[in-house]
């Protein structure tokens, strides 16, 4: 995704931002081109207050001078703004490509409104081309592969996973975990998957995120297409 896709696309979404709103601040490239146009808009004058998803957010936040507080000072948000790594047509979604999908998922459940951002190249009929990271606790870290290894088997997906690495150690999120991408391909029942890694005790979140994003505004060369959701009423497990 060029850079310029990702600011037609980040202000676009700047749109929805309304003087006085509790903000939900995603993560990645994507969302940081929203953090600098945010950034421009609150120098003119806008009053917001945001919640970031990650450090890597936070830190730019706080470099350009965007006002944040933590989730438990601002416990319930207007709406989050973020990216995703794959999007279908229900608007479901694969995230956690930049490794902060708890965060993520948890300030998304906390949002009035979720508002995806992304290129045309995210759009896929179904998703699962895209590895889907799985964020697990770091005890029984083998034993818990081992297991989102069987549940895949049962469900007929491939076994195919692999840690996510940091130079020669394990990449640790925010929230002190280790990451699983699993290479499943295509995933015909989300839902399905997302009830079998959650009954792993070791599986602390997944990156499907399904009836959470109310729309996407997706920035294809031409200009900034707006999808809907036809309802969203919240993941469920």
């Amino acid at each position: 995704m060029s850079v310029n896709l990702k600011t037609e696309a980040a202000r676009a979404a700047l749109g929805h931002v309304e003087d006085g709103m509790r903000l939900g601040i995603g993560t990645g490239s994507t969302a940081e081109e929203f953090i600098k146009l945010l950034a421009a808009r609150i120098a003119g004058g806008l009053s917001i207050i945001g919640v970031t998803t990650s450090m890597r957010s936070q830190v730019l936040c706080e470099e350009l001078g965007v006002p944040t507080a933590t989730l438990d000072e601002q416990p319930e948000l207007d709406l989050t703004v973020d990216g995703a790594d794959e999007i279908d047509p229900e608007l479901s979604l694969i995230k956690g490509g930049g490794a902060a999908l708890l965060r993520e998922k948890i300030v998304a459940a906390a949002s009035g409104r979720m508002i995806v951002i992304a290129d045309s190249s995210k759009l896929v009929d179904t998703l699962g081309a895209f590895p889907l990271p799985i964020e697990v606790n770091r005890f029984g870290f083998e034993a818990t592969k081992r297991a989102i290894a069987g549940a895949a088997r049962e469900l007929g997906l491939p076994p195919a996973l692999r840690a996510r690495m940091q130079g020669d150690a394990m990449l640790t999120t925010d929230e002190g975990h280790f990451l699983i991408d699993a290479s499943f391909g295509r995933i015909a029942d989300a839902m399905a998957l997302s009830r079998a890694l959650l009954d792993i005790p070791g599986v602390v979140q997944h990156g499907l995120f399904i009836g959470m994003a109310e729309r996407a505004l997706i920035a294809d060369g031409t200009g900034v297409r707006e999808l809907r959701a036809e309802a969203v009423s919240g993941e469920t497990n």
